[in-house]
């Protein structure tokens, strides 16, 4: 699970750990695919293409924007791996909340943007008779997109 961070020409951002299972696999497979879904709305978005990170000025820029805590956190948290406990985790983020607290919290290494570059995006709409409406969007080469209805 990723938040969303951006859409725009370029295409769809989030920001998370490279050393993750998501970061790991995503440099072992540069591919993969959005679900957003909204239940009470009976909408859904569906987003596949390919992965690239974002610059390291991105990164910076969006982690300095974050409230300190998730700036420490971020630095604390070794994503994904096995900790002892969660008293251990609690004291490294005291420890770092203590060397930061006056101090800029610095860019990890491990950490920054990601942007997926939509090769299909799919409209999804309930339908109670469950004749769902599917649109999907498919990138051509020359720039356009391909739109077509499918079937539910």
């Amino acid at each position: 699970m990723v938040l969303l961070r951006g859409v725009d020409e370029r295409g769809f951002g989030f920001f998370t750990n490279y050393d993750s299972q998501k970061g790991r696999e995503l440099a072992d497979n540069p591919r993969t695919a959005l679900v957003v879904y909204w239940a009470k709305l009976g909408r859904q978005v569906r987003v596949s293409g390919d992965v690239v990170k974002q610059s390291v000025e991105e990164s910076t820029a969006y982690f300095h924007g974050r409230p300190l805590g998730s700036q420490i956190s971020a630095l604390a948290s070794p994503q994904s791996q096995v900790i002892p406990n969660r008293a251990a985790l609690e004291a490294k983020v005291a420890a770092l909340e203590t060397k930061y607290e006056t101090g800029v919290v610095p860019l990890p290494d491990n950490w920054g943007g990601y942007r997926v570059i939509p090769k299909t995006i799919e409209f999804w709409m309930h339908r109670d008779n469950r004749l769902h409406d599917r649109i999907r969007y498919t990138q051509e080469a020359a720039g356009g997109w391909h739109i077509e209805r499918l079937a539910p």
